[in-house]
């Protein structure tokens, strides 16, 4: 898998197979090609680019045949050496003693798992490595019991000691090259750094020290058999060589597991994933492996625990999404450590207690007793730490909640990209995200498998949390909700905050651009119709004053026209001054100026009289701007009344409490919904203005017209 495959969107859908083809290299300037090749291209010939791509196909299916063919020779070198160990006469525990169980396991492990990798990832190494790994320790599982078949049929010594070399120098390169350097390059066949670069060639060019410490000893395979060629008989000489050999050796794991714990330190959700299942298998391993390295007598057995290496490695790379590797982990480590917990405590207690409590009460019984109550409290503890280890602070909710509060104290405006990656690092989560009417205001990780969390506030849903699911995971288990469910209460305030700003600087913006449009009306106005009329008002008085010892009815004739100029000014003024504020509030307040107009809307379009009655008492003195939106509302509805409905009686009703209420009420017939229009938009629009509500549409009894304002309090 490439790093950019890594980090795509379909990532958490199991991993897709990438196209077989090599990667495409630097362009480079092409080589001059011959009159031939161009005809050949020029006619769709072998040399064209169909032709080149289909033979690259080729060439890697091609690559993985071979690996196949790899493995399967792999595989019959075990079968091979099972029918060899019958023939030899050989019991199961003398074929576990020669190494011939665990190596044959060992080979058609790294062998068939290599093969897979190979197949599916055909440009990764690690399949390929994998490979001679298997044919190393292969090749010994069969070579062990035919020797001893050849030396029972006294075949001839050459050969003998031919198939002993073989076996002496086979598997020591899967232990010294092959393992550490598919490690080294784990999960996706590239070194971490260029800098690692000095430590992969360091693995190779040592790696023959290795084969020659194994390989090299004077003695037989077994007692009464043949040695090998490429022996030393100075072999015992060597023995400082032999010892930095094997330090060699565990620097190489080292640099090994340095280079897994750089790549996981850097890497994102995906690798971590992959590098999760090989630290499983590294965990089942120390736990096997232990008592081989500290108790004299450990069965051999003990090292069938290996072949998980390279099932993991290749469920890693082909296959990561498996299953919920962080809950496996978990389990592993927990139990990793209590074993050796445990394995510390026995031998402590055995250390303290032999010459007290075995003389009266046997050592077996007393030690496991204490050992069990020891371990008893320890367990819980170990599983608390793995988990957050691997599940973050998920048992700890108020934990979880603090810090997302801290993100939101730190920047309660703008803070959500702090909270969503608070919310995922707590949790381990590999996406997390908060949208608002479908549009994402924060996200953080890679988005695949999502549940949304709904945000509700006062009882409205004004949000969703997006949780992206762990790998093999199906749902989110009881303790993530509980941790999200409570997450989700500040998180909705605060999402609901964040909305209130946005609508209040989008409020900001309407009024600023509704009073630069009044602006630009007022100036226009002004402009085109009083201008001019003040204009020619005044060159008119000037040619009456020059004419009026000259010419007196010529000038009796422009004071007529000034005249008329004048009062078509003022007419000018008047509508200006009623756009801005109908004057009969300021002349008959609110209640006398909506009778007014009442009385003005009392015949519809067809003849028809309309009875339109109006109910108000007792209204407190009103800002200027709600009497003004109360009086357009109210004279808006009673215009639709006599417009458009075929109603005899309507009745305007101004009520005041806690809240203005204005409603306009007919006994029109019911014509079905009302189609919006620039009216009703007109009123919804005012009403939105003052932080009021509107509604309006037919009822049973007719038509209906509601708006409410809220009332500062004194």
């Amino acid at each position: 898998m490439t790093e950019g495959e890594a980090q795509s969107p379909q990532q958490t859908t199991p991993t897709a197979v990438p196209h077989p083809l090599p990667r495409r290299r630097p362009l480079r300037r092409p080589a001059p090609k011959s009159a031939a090749a161009r005809r050949g291209e020029a006619q769709g010939g072998p040399a064209s680019r169909p032709e080149v791509r289909r033979w690259a196909v080729w060439r890697w299916v091609g690559w993985r045949w071979v690996a196949v063919g790899l493995a399967a020779f792999g595989v019959a070198e075990v079968i091979a050496g099972i029918a060899l160990s019958r023939a030899a006469g050989w019991s199961v525990q003398e074929a576990i003693d020669s190494f011939t169980v665990t190596n044959g396991l060992m080979g058609l492990s790294f062998a068939i798992c290599g093969a897979l990798i190979a197949w599916y990832r055909p440009h990764n190494p690690i399949g390929w490595l994998f490979v001679a790994d298997g044919i190393g320790h292969a090749t010994t599982a069969v070579g062990a019991p035919l020797t001893e078949v050849l030396h029972d049929a006294s075949a001839p010594i050459g050969l003998q000691r031919i198939l002993s070399t073989l076996i002496s120098y086979s598997w020591p390169w899967s232990i010294a090259l092959f393992l550490p350097l598919a490690l080294l390059l784990f999960p996706d066949g590239k070194l971490a750094s260029p800098r690692w670069r000095i430590a992969a060639i360091a693995i190779v060019v040592t790696a023959p020290l290795f084969a020659l410490e194994m390989g090299a000893g004077p003695s037989p395979a077994f007692e009464g058999g043949v040695t090998g060629y490429l022996t030393f008989s100075w072999y015992d000489s060597l023995q400082p060589l032999w010892t930095a050999t094997e330090l060699r050796g565990l620097l190489a794991y080292a640099l090994a597991i340095a280079s897994l714990v750089v790549r996981f330190r850097r890497a994102d959700e995906t690798r971590r994933r992959q590098l999760l299942w090989l630290l499983l298998a590294a965990v089942i391993v120390l736990i096997f492996m232990t008592p081989w390295a500290l108790v004299a007598g450990t069965p051999i057995l003990v090292l069938l625990a290996f072949p998980l290496v390279p099932i993991a490695v290749t469920v890693a790379i082909v296959r990561h999404q498996l299953l919920d590797i962080r809950l496996v982990v978990s389990r592993a480590l927990t139990w990793a450590l209590l074993s050796i917990v445990a394995m510390g405590a026995y031998a402590a207690l055995v250390a303290m207690t032999d010459s007290f409590i075995s003389s009266r009460f046997g050592r077996s019984a007393a030690v496991t007793v204490i050992v069990a109550l020891l371990i008893a409290p320890v367990l819980p503890q170990l599983q608390r730490l793995v988990d957050r280890a691997m599940y973050g602070d998920r048992r700890d909710p108020a934990r979880v909640a603090s810090r997302v509060g801290e993100q939101l104290a730190t920047n309660p405006a703008g803070g959500m990209p702090g909270v969503v990656g608070a919310i995922r690092s707590a949790l381990r989560l590999p996406y997390v995200g908060i949208a608002v009417d479908g549009e994402l205001l924060a996200t953080a990780g890679v988005p695949g498998n999502v549940v949304p969390v709904d945000l509700s506030y006062g009882g409205t849903t004004v949000g969703s949390l997006l949780v992206g699911l762990r790998s093999g995971e199906s749902a989110l288990s009881p303790a993530d909700r509980n941790v999200l469910a409570l997450v989700a209460v500040p998180l909705a305030v605060a999402v609901h905050a964040t909305r209130l700003s946005v609508e209040l600087q989008t409020s900001r913006e309407k009024l600023v651009a509704a009073r630069e449009e009044e602006r630009r009306r007022l100036r226009r106005d002004l402009h085109d119709g009083l201008g001019p009329t003040l204009t020619g008002v005044a060159f008119t008085a000037d040619a009456a004053a020059n004419l009026v010892s000259v010419d007196a009815t010529r000038a009796s004739e422009l004071l007529s026209d000034l005249r008329r100029d004048t009062r078509t000014a003022i007419g000018d003024v008047r509508r200006l001054v009623d756009d801005l504020r109908p004057p009969a509030l300021d002349e008959l307040g609110l209640v006398g100026a909506l009778r007014q107009r009442a009385d003005q809307l009392s015949w519809r379009a067809d003849g028809a009289s309309v009875s339109v009655s109006v109910s108000a008492e007792g209204l407190p003195a009103l800002p200027a701007a709600l009497e003004v939106a109360a009086y357009r509302i109210a004279t808006e509805a009673l215009t639709n009344v006599v417009r458009h409905s075929r109603a005899t009686v309507a009745v305007l009703a101004l009520r005041c409490g806690t809240e203005l209420e204005i409603e306009v009420t007919d006994d029109g017939p019911p014509n079905g919904a009302w189609k919006p229009g620039v009216g009703l938009q007109a009123m919804r629009e005012r009403a939105a203005e003052l932080g009021g509500a509107f509604e309006a549409g037919p009822s049973p009894t007719g038509g209906r017209v509601h708006a409410t304002f809220p009332l500062a309090t004194p």
